[in-house]
């Protein structure tokens, strides 16, 4: 996990090439012309999507994970409640393979809120529990990168 102000995503090059492509797109310029559509950066590989949604009470929400793919949420208006945890320790409830998608229940380890102006990427196990009532249900806008750092299993 690496969460972090979107002033500092170019510190985190180095790890994989396609987490490069993306951290070099956390700016205000590419990120005000994500859509709601799939924007592709590199195919499959790297894309990147816009999101607005309302936030929920902790126990509407669940932990998602994926093998191939990490996550980058960057927050763009409002703020919500994350958690994280490893896999191991949660219950899977469901699966979507072909999606890379693995959904689970439980405890997180680690919390944090995410407002705009902040990062987070989330790497293949860790699980993370998004959408999440700060002090109350609020809309957030955000940009997701998907990113391929694994070739599917």
């Amino acid at each position: 996990m690496i969460y972090a102000k979107n002033t500092d995503a170019l510190t985190y090059r180095g790890i994989h090439p396609n987490l490069d492509m993306a951290l070099e797109r956390i700016n205000d310029q590419f990120l005000s012309g994500v859509g709601y559509e799939r924007q592709e950066i590199k195919g499959g590989d790297v894309y990147a999507t816009r999101f607005t949604y309302e936030t929920v009470p902790a126990e509407e929400s669940f932990f998602e994970a994926h093998r191939n793919y990490l996550d980058i949420h960057i927050m763009l208006s409002g703020s919500e409640g994350v958690e994280i945890a490893p896999p191991a320790d949660l219950t899977e409830f469901d699966r979507v393979e072909a999606n890379d998608f693995y959904a689970y229940r439980g405890q997180g380890q680690y919390k944090l809120v995410l407002s705009p102006g902040d990062f987070l990427v989330v790497f293949p196990n860790d699980a993370h529990r998004i959408k999440m009532q700060v002090s109350g249900p609020e809309t957030v806008t955000k940009a997701v990168f998907k990113v391929r750092i694994k070739e599917s299993e």
